[in-house]
């Protein structure tokens, strides 16, 4: 049964036609998403993606534009008593040359060609976006 729900804010960072994805595991499974995390109470969307940003990469963004929410009702794969709300932004990195993990958490960074055929992601909302990403950049 749902009785809860679990809003998550991600961030596109896209340069030189690529997009920065973490590679992370989660609850014993590998996996490549995009930046972000859970919103907190009393925190608003654009502030928890510049908190997320600030402690698990060390840098601070500017908001560009929101790119997408979630429309569709989505359990979590990981808890199935939550509700899935996620929300994306595009957003630019204000100081790269601080970039570093500082979340144990994620194993690695890597920047997706956003121009490949294939989509790479296997979180639904995340393929989702990425296709929009290719729509949007292509």
């Amino acid at each position: 049964m749902i009785n809860s729900f679990n809003v998550r804010v991600y961030a596109c960072v896209v340069k030189d036609r690529k997009v920065l994805t973490l590679f992370e595991e989660y609850a014993g499974q590998s996996l490549m998403k995009f930046p972000g995390g859970g919103l907190e109470y009393g925190e608003g969307l654009t502030d928890c993606l510049k908190r997320e940003f600030e402690e698990e990469l060390n840098v601070n963004i500017e908001i560009a534009e929101h790119l997408y929410t979630q429309e569709d009702f989505l359990v979590s794969r990981f808890r199935d008593n939550e509700q899935l709300i996620t929300v994306y932004y595009l957003v630019n990195i204000i100081n790269e040359e601080d970039f570093i993990i500082l979340d144990p958490c994620i194993e690695k960074t890597d920047w997706i060609p956003i121009d490949d055929e294939e989509n790479p992601f296997t979180l639904p909302v995340d393929r989702i976006v990425f296709d929009k990403l290719k729509q949007k950049f292509l």
